[in-house]
């Protein structure tokens, strides 16, 4: 039995890699957020307030928002969006046949300012390499099937 990725799972790990690349961008973006978001909650006791009496975007006490709660936004955002990277995270591992330590490692992306950019651009590249790898023939194979 092969321990590795199938030839002709290719169209599926780029595909899904795709994805996984576009969820990491928007999934860090709001965690950064988020990090906003928790910092003007938590130190300052204000959330982020929009089209409020204070004027388009203002801190306001968390019990005196009348406009749109945007803190509320980033974080519910946020949470979708990381189950969207988690399950490109998931797929990719499954088709790649990765250790499990290596889906938990690239799940902290979405929890760890900043690491998800980092995994956009290290991810790709160790699956490039990995679909490299597959001989020639496999890889000239998938080809030809996709074609037709």
């Amino acid at each position: 039995m092969v321990i590795g990725p199938k030839p002709a799972d290719i169209p599926l790990i780029r595909r899904t890699l795709a994805v996984y690349k576009v969820s990491s961008i928007i999934t860090g973006i709001f965690l950064l957020g988020l990090v906003v978001m928790m910092v003007t909650r938590y130190g300052l006791g204000s959330d982020i307030e929009l089209n409020g009496p204070s004027g388009f975007i203002a801190l306001s006490p968390v019990d005196t928002l009348t406009g749109f709660n945007l803190s509320i936004f980033l974080l519910a955002v946020h949470g979708w969006l990381y189950v969207l990277y988690l399950a490109c995270d998931f797929v990719l591992w499954r088709v790649l046949r990765w250790p499990f330590r290596r889906f938990l490692w690239i799940a902290m992306g979405g929890i760890i300012p900043f690491l998800s950019f980092f995994f956009e651009r290290q991810v790709p590249r160790q699956v490039e390499d990995v679909i490299a790898g597959l001989t020639p023939e496999d890889a000239h194979a998938v080809t030809e099937g996709s074609a037709a």
